[in-house]
């Protein structure tokens, strides 16, 4: 017999009562005034350069850094197509904040990878609305799949040292996942270690021309105790959904500014009362060449935000146990997903954020308005793992049945030819 209104459902039971469409609206209705919220003074924080530490404060009250914690461990439980939908409403909000929030989404990710016990201690960290930051990547002098970060034996535990560039996020963070290797040990590791523990120093130095405010500056790691219980081994990525993980963030955050980018757009027409003389005579908002210029601008937004959702339910099947699928399916059908999204979204968000000069005049340049920062921001965003390599990798797929890899480390090449990499995987 089914259940009537008011009635609860056993345990683990679908409510059918309720669609994904409702489900997802009564999640986002909880974070959107917090959006609003972080909207309101993004402009302002650009022209200032001011970090967005109240923004990552008020978000972390509101509970988003557990909205993809399981309900029973104190979280929302959200899809992953749920979050990537909220994380494209905040970046629209702030890029800069849902991007800093990427390392930390996916350490909760990585949690949900490890054993019980693990997930019991640190699920709880992230219930209470701890943040975690990332330090994997150093400027130059590592060989790639190694660091010059080094975990060795303490007298308990280990000791950490070394130095990390790009640690987008950390600033605001509670605790820094590590990337490290041990020499004599196969691998690489995570250290987890809290931000004001001894020996970390986190500068902001970051120079880039976009996403300003994201924190993605220089750690320094100097002999900094970690308990043997704060180690993580770092497994491959071949079978992992880790990298189409990481990817999917940052493609979020394009989604999101090219949804800024036509919103800034339509305010620009709507309130603009000079015109030319070659135009219509009319004003902007009802000549239909603008109009038309507009609404281009929102197909491309769309198209955009539409495959990172299509790439966010892909992820969700890997690991619907319906579906029963081997960890290498699984893969598969994100990895190529993510990698189709990657060569296809950044050109779209592009081209959205230079168009929006096209629909006004030369005010649409002042300082004051910052709207270069939408350009600015997605190209900055759109460096991350290039697109060349990965249409590549989906073109090998297509033609010869490759397995396409994930990105999994970044350090210098080798000084002579590249040595002969491991056959690939092939889907007969």
């Amino acid at each position: 017999m089914s259940a009537g209104a008011g009635e609860a459902l056993p345990e683990n039971t679908p409510d059918t009562r309720t669609s994904p469409e409702s489900r997802y609206q009564n999640l986002a209705a909880r974070f959107r005034p917090v959006f609003a919220r972080i909207a309101a003074g993004s402009l302002d924080r650009e022209l200032t350069r001011t970090l967005p530490f109240e923004p990552v404060q008020w978000l972390k009250d509101a509970g988003f850094g557990a909205v993809r914690l399981p309900a029973g461990a104190g979280g929302d439980g959200a899809s992953h197509a749920e979050f990537f939908r909220l994380l494209v409403e905040l970046a629209e909000a702030d890029s800069n904040v849902a991007h800093l929030l990427r390392s930390h989404f996916a350490f909760v990710e990585t949690i949900g990878r490890e054993d019980a016990g693990f997930r019991k201690r640190w699920y709880a960290r992230v219930a209470a609305g701890e943040i975690f930051g990332n330090a994997a990547t150093e400027r130059s002098g590592n060989a790639l799949g190694t660091t010059n970060t080094k975990l060795r034996p303490g007298v308990e535990g280990w000791v950490l040292d070394g130095e990390k560039y790009y640690t987008t996020g950390s600033i605001f963070a509670d605790w820094i996942a590590v990337m490290a290797t041990t020499d004599g040990v196969p691998g690489r590791q995570y250290a987890v270690v809290p931000v004001d523990r001894e020996g970390v120093r986190i500068v902001d130095d970051w120079d880039g021309f976009g996403q300003q405010h994201t924190g993605t500056g220089t750690t320094y790691f100097r002999q900094v105790h970690v308990p043997a219980r704060d180690v993580i081994p770092r497994g491959a990525a071949d079978t992992t959904l880790e990298a189409a993980f990481f990817q999917l963030v940052l493609l979020a955050v394009l989604a999101g500014i090219g949804r800024a980018a036509v919103r800034d757009a339509a305010a620009l027409v709507r309130g603009r009362k000079r015109t030319f003389n070659t135009g219509s005579g009319s004003l902007f908002r009802d000549d239909p060449l603008i109009q038309q210029l507009v609404g281009r601008l929102s197909a491309k937004a769309a198209t955009a935000e539409a495959m990172v959702l299509a790439a966010a339910v892909e992820l969700d099947a890997a690991v619907d146990p319906a579906l029963d699928l081997t960890p290498e399916q699984g893969y598969l059908r994100t990895e190529l997903a993510v990698d189709r999204a990657q060569i296809t979204v950044p050109e779209l968000v592009l081209d959205v954020a230079q168009g929006l000069f096209d629909v006004t005049g030369a005010s649409a340049v002042s300082t004051t308005k910052a709207l270069d920062r939408h350009w600015r921001n997605a190209r900055t965003v759109a460096t991350h793992n290039p697109a060349v390599f990965k249409a590549r990798g989906v073109g090998d797929w297509e033609i010869n049945g490759t397995v396409p890899q994930g990105l999994g480390s970044i350090g210098d090449a080798p000084a002579g030819p590249a040595p002969a990499a491991p056959a690939p995987a092939v889907v007969p």
